[in-house]
């Protein structure tokens, strides 16, 4: 960030960076799951488990994500959950057995829950701050991130098969983003870090009574809307290989062209999405972009076929791109507490949207489990009703001449 001097750019640069950031470090340990398969010697349950831990310590690190984000704020929370995720990999490569590579992945959850917070607090502030909208180009560095991932992975096993060379190099290049990127990041306002002194002072002192606070009905249509986004999202990934497969009868080389189709549209959505929500707004574009997604993809499960399925997931990754960074940015206008429940729900939905999938696959067909990701676009469109959505920032209008 040292080269950019203009103030926006400089904290977009910097927060891009975190949501690149967490993409490469799941993305890299999630790429070398067979090697960890068959080091430690796991069965096909043993190694669903592991992948469970680590959605399971994201979706259960709401009260510690509340608890540190008042105490050290998104900046400082960004940067030492970052720290722990680098360390987390080489963890993960040095583990002797089963149970300790569980307890680092569910570590790895809580970090990455810690992260996730964090580093779309910074968004929401940025766009506050600013007046002008980024969420949505900040959710592409994402995916990009990952991509990136996949690629180091590709690299290194060309050399070495050895999972502690690759995740160390990983490691490295992930400290030095984090060292990069530190000093672009935003402080929190200080009305708000006052606000939570005081708080956690009268907590220490025994003062203010500890009070069981419920969420906000809004709150919980913000995390509906989450859970719902994040199913249809995280099945595509994990079903669309498959029905290709299965049900449109692709070949080979054109079924894996089902998550490439959702991933491009996801990206290349994110990248214009921030400039549709300061022409219609949020609101406007969860709730017709979901819509898009779910009649888009009953379409093509009706008319069965490999190429109506193709059209059908690109609706689903043009309509679902925006879903999430709205939804964070209108959690964060409601508070901390509220952005930190809303991540977990997401978290949730995207850890169980795959297995209730399966279960209705298996129950009846995989058209059916289609089906229901096809329901839940459309039940994140009636979510967006019932939310009250916050006004989109404009960018900067042009200063004008001066008189003379």
């Amino acid at each position: 960030m040292l080269g950019v001097r203009d103030q926006f750019h400089r904290a977009q640069l910097a927060i891009a960076a975190l949501f690149c950031f967490l993409g490469f470090q799941y993305a890299t340990w999630a790429s070398r799951l067979p090697a960890l398969k068959t080091r430690l010697g796991l069965s096909e349950a043993e190694l669903g488990l592991l992948l469970m831990a680590c959605g399971a310590g994201a979706a259960v690190s709401f009260p510690l994500v509340t608890t540190l984000m008042r105490r050290l704020g998104s900046r400082r929370l960004a940067f030492l959950s970052a720290i722990c995720l680098s360390l987390l990999l080489l963890a993960l490569a040095a583990a002797p057995n089963y149970p300790v590579a569980l307890a680092v992945v569910a570590c790895d959850g809580v970090a990455v829950g810690c992260l996730n917070v964090a580093m779309n607090a910074q968004g929401a502030t940025l766009e506050a701050r600013y007046q002008r909208t980024a969420m949505s180009r900040l959710h592409a560095t994402f995916s990009a991130g990952s991509l990136f991932a996949a690629l180091l992975a590709s690299g290194v096993n060309t050399v070495t098969s050895a999972i502690g060379v690759h995740f160390g190099v990983a490691a490295v290049l992930l400290l030095l983003l984090v060292g990069l990127t530190r000093s672009g990041l935003l402080t929190d306002d200080s009305e708000a870090v006052a606000e939570s002194r005081q708080e956690a002072a009268e907590e220490e002192s025994g003062k203010r009574r500890r009070k069981l606070t419920m969420p906000s009905r809004i709150t919980l249509w913000m995390g509906c809307a989450m859970v719902f986004g994040t199913v249809t999202e995280g099945a595509m990934n994990d079903w669309s290989a498959l029905y290709m497969k299965d049900v449109a009868h692709a070949s080979a080389q054109l079924a894996p062209m089902g998550i490439a189709v959702v991933s491009v549209m996801m990206v290349l959505a994110r990248l214009f999405a921030d400039g549709w929500r300061s022409r219609w707004g949020d609101g406007r574009i969860v709730m017709a972009g979901s819509a898009v997604a779910g009649v888009g993809l009953a379409l093509a499960l009706l008319a069965g076929g490999a190429v109506p399925a193709l059209l059908g997931f690109a609706c689903v990754g043009l309509g679902v791109a925006a879903v999430t960074p709205c939804v964070y940015v209108a959690a964060a206008g409601q508070g901390t507490q509220a952005l930190s429940l809303v991540a977990a729900m997401g978290t949730t939905g995207l850890l169980a949207g795959p297995a209730v999938i399966g279960f209705i696959a298996s129950a009846g067909s995989l058209v059916w489990g289609m089906g229901a990701v096809a329901v839940s676009a459309l039940l994140v469109s009636l979510c967006a009703t019932r939310i009250h959505w916050p006004r989109t920032a404009e960018p900067e209008p042009e200063p004008e001449p001066s008189a003379a």
